[in-house]
């Protein structure tokens, strides 16, 4: 049965608080799951239709082409659509009036779902609509632009005269317009006393611009209406608060114009507010997610709301909030509990955890191109510090375990590399992975974290970039970190049977993203796979084959196979060799990087002058490809770099006349 909308309308303007409840529950069950309104509309008005044909056998009417059905569909889309937005718009209007706190729960859920239609939100963007959910979600520290109260009174004018279904209801709400507004500014008044405090703790019953806090649990409200459900009061706060910032997160997302607004309207210092009041709490609002995925959004989609909040020392407040979120016990400055001592995240602290991490990085990604001063310095080490504690530490929920790890790699990687050896600091203990007397368990859980990202084989340019890179840089920088993953990725080579490509261990699978067709993702394998090797060609080819290295040695000059120099970051120590590779290292093919079998000679059998012939054929033959511009011959020039053949000889015959005109001019002067 479908939900008549003109009738939730009309009960709104009524008043009917109860029938409103009870209507707008039907639309919210019918409508949870629609997140296309246009498409969706369509599928169920055919359903309908299909329905009633079986049901009766018969149209009530065939459409003469298709031209017909293609009108009357957007005429029926239309008149939706206009009737979603008049909803949206009484419900805005309603949510203002003093409500019992079930209907302004059922309220806020139906505008939560209206605000995923973008063709709808024009109720939702404008100052005095954003201001209220954000009110309703419980940010108390927000400005009162001036034309609020009269941007209101014309709202709720426009909403009177939509809401007139006939003639005489419109004549009756002209007649009353003025009437209609004071009624709004009056209700509005109303509406900016029920504001939402956080969890066990009560702010200063009114403040300065006339905004009441909400009662503590259980007890009275400012209004000295007793409250004998408690529990269920506090309940549907809850709720009403989770809803209101959710419809708002939708609107910040779904409308330019809204984050516009937002970012002018300051919700940004408000938000950062009642997250720094949350740190402070004994434990932090179950609705705090959808504050932290509200910041997100701000930050995402507005730049100068980024360095908004960077200089506003956001920074240490998230990694405050992130610390209380892991509830992070710390033993040393830069060492926290983890291991089998720390308990497992559970999923709302680990989901948390996560939209922290992504802000952090919207406010940070540009800090490892800058050198820090020396505050930014020790603030950077911190983070890095608790990030570690996020890669170590175990999750309730394996999926969000992994996602947890991804967002932690992005975010290091962000960071200035030499804040990032606190990742090495920390002291050994039973059962530690360690090099050289330094604690690996970190880049022990990177490392697992690339291979089970390896593994997966999905948007492995998303996922493996952020920690190929990360690994990369680590090695250039410390020692011990790229002599630990050499002995992991890169041990001595023993079968020289296979290909490099070919295999289940970790080289197998990087020397095979050397040849993947997303040009960034191989260069990020082969450069670790290179660093790995100290920046040693021949040491880099003897692990994945001159063919699969071509594609770097190309690009950084060094397909004549001469390096420059050793690099000063890297120690003199020599490449061992085990017994099985130094028996077949003379019959290793270096394209292929195995020992090849046999083959037999081509030519065998041939006579000179049919070699010679053979040759000259082949010859022609890709003389022709090359006319027709099919392949380009090219050449290794004295620089190591690859350059067309043609231009080569050109060269070299210059090169030739320069030398004979030189040589004719020493004898003309002897």
């Amino acid at each position: 049965m479908a939900v008549d909308v003109e009738r939730i309308i009309k009960c709104i303007k009524q008043g009917d608080q109860d029938s409103v409840q009870a209507q707008l529950d039907n639309y919210n069950t019918e409508y949870s799951q629609c997140f296309f309104f246009n498409v969706e509309e369509k599928e169920r008005k055919k359903q309908r239709e299909l329905e009633e044909f079986r049901k009766n056998k018969v149209r009530e009417y065939v459409p003469d082409s298709d031209s017909d059905l293609g009108s009357d569909d957007d005429e029926c889309e239309d008149t939706e659509l206009v009737l979603r937005r008049r909803l949206a718009s009484a419900l805005m209007w309603f949510i203002r009036t003093q409500l019992q706190p079930g209907v302004l729960r059922v309220c806020l859920r139906t505008l939560r779902i209206l605000s995923r239609d973008r063709q709808a939100l024009a109720p939702f963007i404008t100052d005095a609509a954003i201001l209220t959910l954000a009110r309703l979600g419980g940010i108390s520290s927000l400005p009162i632009p001036g034309h609020e109260e009269e941007e209101e009174g014309e709202e709720s004018e426009q909403w009177g005269l939509a809401c007139s279904t006939t003639s005489s209801e419109s004549r009756a709400t002209n007649n009353s317009t003025s009437g209609s507004k004071a009624d709004s500014l009056d209700t509005h008044g109303r509406m900016r006393e029920v504001i939402i405090e956080t969890r066990g703790e009560r702010r200063g019953s009114y403040r300065a611009d006339g905004i009441h806090s909400m009662l503590a649990r259980g007890k009275r409200d400012a209004r000295g209406e007793r409250d004998e459900e408690g529990d269920e009061w506090y309940d549907d706060g809850e709720v009403w608060r989770k809803e209101a910032m959710k419809a708002l997160c939708n609107v910040i997302y779904n409308s330019q114009r809204a984050q516009e607004r937002a970012s002018a309207l300051k919700l940004l210092p408000g938000l950062s507010e009642k997250l720094k009041d949350s740190i402070h709490s004994a434990a932090p609002p179950s609705g705090q997610f959808y504050d932290l995925r509200l910041l997100f959004l701000l930050t995402a989609l507005r730049p100068e709301l980024r360095k908004q909040l960077q200089q506003a020392r956001g920074v240490s407040m998230l990694m405050a909030v992130l610390e209380q979120c892991l509830e992070v016990r710390w033993v040393e400055d830069y060492e926290a509990v983890t291991g089998p001592r720390a308990a497992p995240i559970s999923r709302d602290a680990s989901q948390r955890a996560i939209e922290i991490l992504k802000i952090l990085f919207n406010i940070t990604y540009s800090m490892h191109r800058q050198e820090p001063d020396e505050e930014e310095a020790a603030l950077y080490r911190h983070l890095a510090a608790v990030l570690r504690h996020c890669l170590l530490v175990s999750c309730e929920e394996k999926e969000l375990a992994d996602e947890l790890q991804g967002h932690t790699v992005n975010l290091l990687s962000a960071l200035p590399l030499q804040c990032l050896d606190v990742l090495l600091s920390v002291r050994l203990s039973k059962g530690s992975k360690e090099s050289s007397g330094i604690n690996m368990d970190c880049v022990h859980s990177l490392l697992l974290f690339m291979e089970r990202r390896l593994d997966r084989g999905q948007k492995l340019k998303e996922k493996l970039t952020p920690v190929l890179n990360l690994l990369t840089e680590s090695c250039r920088a410390h020692r011990e970190t790229r002599h630990y993953l050499r002995q992991q990725i890169l041990p001595p080579l023993r079968e020289v049977g296979l290909r490099p490509e070919q295999g289940d261990t970790l080289r197998n699978k990087l020397v095979r993203l050397m040849t993947h067709v997303d040009t960034d993702l191989k260069h990020c394998a082969a450069e670790l796979l290179f660093v790995l090797c100290k920046e040693n060609v021949g040491r880099f080819v003897k692990y994945t084959g001159y063919g699969n290295a071509a594609g770097l040695l190309a690009a950084r000059g060094l397909l004549s196979g001469r390096g420059p120099s050793p690099q000063p970051q890297y120690s003199s120590d020599s490449d061992s060799d085990t017994e099985e590779y130094r028996q077949a290292k003379d019959k290793i093919n270096l394209v292929t990087g195995r020992v090849e079998e046999q083959q037999p000679d081509p030519m065998e059998g041939m006579t000179e002058e049919e070699k010679e012939a053979e040759a000259v054929r082949l010859i022609s033959m890709f003389n022709r490809l090359s006319r027709n511009k099919i392949i380009q011959p090219m050449g290794v020039t004295a620089d190591g770099r690859l350059a067309p053949l043609c231009g080569q000889r050109r060269n070299s015959y210059l090169e030739e006349e320069e030398e004979e005109q030189e040589i004719d001019f020493e004898d003309e002067l002897d």
